[in-house]
């Protein structure tokens, strides 16, 4: 079943990849849980199929495919490790806009004390996405290429991280 399903993957059948994913995802899972938190092992297992799927045409089929996954996991990981070290624009170094009259709005400041603690509690890809998005002003696909993750995995992590921000900041209001 094995040598099948190595020569169906290298043969760009989209079913193989699916199996390929039933099969072998768990394996991969569990190899990203030694390298990154877990809130961020879903999106780097995506972006792990997906250039598995993408660098389908150099697998050998006489190989092992679970071993060049987590080749391509492991290379995933590090590049993930690395990207954590990219600075987003600290919330705290961001001045209120004054008001009318030139001088600082209190509830202003009050308000982003509320949005900069509720943002801590993201997962920072989430928490990155959104600071580069709102406060680095850039669009969904420059913080793609900026991180090097696939659009719709920024897109994903944008709409969770918005929706939790959310949850979090509507019962502050109340």
């Amino acid at each position: 079943m094995t040598d099948t399903l190595n020569a169906r993957f290298a043969a760009g059948d989209d079913m193989a990849l699916a199996e390929c994913f039933r099969v072998h995802g768990s394996l991969v899972r569990s190899y990203l849980r030694r390298f990154v938190p877990p809130q961020e092992i879903d999106d780097l297992q995506q972006i792990v199929f997906a250039e598995v799927w993408r660098s389908r045409h150099r697998f050998d089929p006489s190989r092992s495919l679970p071993a060049w996954m987590l080749g391509i996991a492991h290379k995933r990981a590090v590049d993930h490790l690395r990207m954590r070290t990219l600075r987003t624009v600290p919330l705290d170094v961001l001045a209120d806009p004054a008001g009318d009259d030139g001088r600082v709005d209190g509830d202003g400041m009050a308000e982003r004390d509320q949005v900069q603690r509720a943002l801590a509690e993201l997962p920072e890809p989430q928490r990155q996405a959104i600071e580069l998005a709102y406060y680095g002003d850039l669009t969904q696909r420059e913080i793609a290429e900026r991180l090097s993750v696939p659009l719709g995995t920024i897109k994903a992590r944008t709409a969770r991280g918005l929706r939790r921000l959310s949850g979090i900041l509507t019962p502050a209001a109340a």
